[in-house]
């Protein structure tokens, strides 16, 4: 690429506008068959939770259909962007072919209703995988054409913008929203600032710090393609997220009953507090399971109600938002060799990361599917037509980038930052706790105890 901006003749191999192209022609699909009355579901086929082997038999002898159709768009799909990057088809097809299979047993062993009690994500047994056999039996290097761990992600992150209608604000409500913002912040400000103070590199400190103050693994994933993070720095991030949100599983609640807050309230503080989606709504679920014995007051529905207000509204809408605001500063001052006094639109145009258009394209297009709504009618119609199958399929791609992660990881290189990035993310841990705890209990404690649909 060239210093003024790329020509014409290179717009074809940017995997940034492949990722918008292949994730708006899934996204756009999606919503035709849901203007139409019907669903992208049946070619989103996804593991779902099991317990004995006969359950798995099941579900595959069932399913089995739906898997192949899946794998051959899938292959369809990349392959062509692949060739339209000058990569070989014949390498690309064949490292796909392992790619797919070993996500499926990963998705398969993360939908294991033992591990699935812990919340422990796809993403993070694809990545254990992955890092299993680069350094325990190194496949073949030219299969590392398939391995295009940047490629998937900015694809995930594009399907990742369909599950964010601009709707959702309206519906979190101005509490939700400001105190979501405020937790997003402050505790992104805590974990940057003590990651740089502890000389970890600028982009691992983005990493924790979002993986800590929006939405876990998705904020992770996404940010790490707006600033073109390193890989061993995603895994760092990734553990760090994934540790402290089972942690939290048990921490959170146990404390709110400890403190019997109504579950309105608790249900907050686990919104503002928890980690990651999965994880939080089984400390939502657990502390729904107090109230309905009566141990604290509320209702059940309140303290999964209030969950859902601040983490999956109020919390993960600022991924889009550090999206943007971090690939702006990325490119701007961390991607610069000297400090420049000015910068053209040209320059800000031809570093910005693309996909970040395909993702806010994805998200009208949700919003187009869930205007005129209420939250009550976007969960019941919305959400399993139209946004289902593209979680799903986007759980597909992003464990496609985390087992390419770990296929192209050594392991060595992830130890001299690990134990650093332990503290700046603790740090984030104990901001989240005392001040999620002040939001919920006491600032805005009448509006969460009295919380109503």
């Amino acid at each position: 690429m060239s210093e003024t901006g790329p020509s014409w003749g290179e717009v074809p191999l940017q995997e940034d506008w492949w990722a918008v192209i292949l994730g708006l022609c899934i996204v756009c699909i999606a919503y035709g068959l849901f203007a139409f009355g019907a669903s992208l579901t049946w070619a989103a086929a996804a593991p779902g939770p099991w317990s004995t082997l006969t359950d798995l038999a099941a579900q595959f002898g069932q399913d089995w259909p739906r898997y192949v159709v899946q794998f051959l768009i899938m292959l369809g799909l990349f392959t062509a962007a692949a060739r339209a990057m000058g990569q070989n088809v014949t390498t690309f097809v064949t490292g796909f072919i392992l790619v797919y299979a070993v996500s499926l047993v990963a998705l398969v062993v993360g939908a294991w209703n033992v591990l699935q009690a812990y919340s422990i994500e796809p993403a993070i047994i694809a990545l254990a995988f992955g890092a299993l056999i680069a350094n325990l039996a190194p496949l073949p290097s030219r299969l590392n054409e398939a391995f295009r761990v940047e490629f998937y992600i900015k694809t995930g992150i594009v399907l990742l913008g369909a599950t964010l209608p601009i709707t959702l604000i309206i519906w979190g409500g101005p509490i939700a929203i400001l105190q979501a913002s405020i937790i997003s912040i402050v505790t992104f400000m805590a974990i940057y600032w003590t990651a740089l103070f502890l000389e970890l590199d600028r982009k691992l400190a983005a990493l924790l710090a979002v993986g800590g103050a929006v939405c876990g693994v998705s904020a992770v994933i996404a940010i790490a393609g707006a600033i073109r993070a390193r890989r061993e720095h995603i895994s760092i991030a990734i553990a760090s997220v994934v540790g402290w949100s089972i942690a939290m599983i048990i921490v959170l609640p146990v404390l709110a009953r400890a403190w019997y807050l109504p579950s309105g309230v608790g249900g907050a503080w686990i919104g503002t507090s928890e980690f990651a989606d999965a994880a939080g709504f089984v400390a939502a679920h657990t502390y729904a399971a107090f109230a309905r014995a009566g141990v604290v007051a509320g209702t059940p529905d309140q303290a999964i109600w209030s969950y859902t207000l601040l983490k999956v509204v109020g919390r993960d809408i600022w991924i889009g938002i550090w999206a943007v605001i971090l690939s702006i500063v990325a490119m701007t001052r961390w991607e610069t060799p000297e400090v420049r006094t000015r910068i053209s639109p040209l320059d800000i145009w031809r570093r910005f990361p693309k996909f970040i258009l395909g993702l806010v394209g994805a998200s009208l297009l949700a919003t187009l599917a869930s205007q005129h709504l209420s939250y009550a009618d976007f969960e019941t119609t919305v959400r399993p037509e139209f946004i289902a199958p593209l979680t799903n399929l986007r759980v597909w791609i992003f464990t496609f980038s985390f087992l390419s992660i770990g296929l192209t990881t050594r392991l060595r290189g992830l130890v001299p930052a690990g134990g650093n990035a332990f503290i700046a993310f603790a740090t984030g841990v104990v901001v989240n706790l005392v001040l999620g705890f002040v939001l919920s209990a006491i600032v805005f404690q009448s509006y969460w105890a009295n919380l109503s649909r």
